[in-house]
């Protein structure tokens, strides 16, 4: 498929996939810079000691023992099946409320490109293409 097609914010692919994935060190250091407490109470890390926690209760010098990283859950802990920060505006479009800071899985996502014949089917973006 190409990799010049243009997102019609329909929100299908948040939907399915916009949680229940791995985090990457690099998304939390600029939440805990920022003390994004919105963000990384959603966040679940597991240390090397294999201890589990909120993002919300570390702090940056625990990242270097950050074995694991899980978005999103609830404020217990327990793994959410849906992004907490997806926004259907009334104007029928999909908006990320952290758009300007969101995880690097979610920037570099593009149902087109996943080879994934699910996202290609469902997306509209793909919709003149054939995966």
């Amino acid at each position: 498929m190409s990799s010049d097609q243009t997102c019609t914010q329909c929100g299908r692919c948040c939907e399915k996939w916009g949680w229940g994935q791995r985090g990457v060190i690099e998304d939390l250091l600029p939440w805990l810079e920022e003390n994004r407490i919105d963000i990384l109470q959603h966040v679940s890390v597991i240390l090397k000691q294999k201890k589990p926690c909120s993002g919300k209760d570390i702090s940056k010098k625990d990242l270097p023992v950050v074995i694991r990283i899980d978005y999103w859950t609830d404020k217990d802990g327990r793994a959410l099946n849906y992004c907490p920060f997806f926004l259907r505006a009334a104007d029928g479009k999909v908006y990320c409320k952290i758009h300007h800071t969101k995880p690097k899985i979610c920037i570099g996502f593009k149902p087109w490109n996943e080879g994934i014949r699910d996202y290609a089917l469902n997306c509209p973006a793909c919709r003149n293409t054939t995966p």
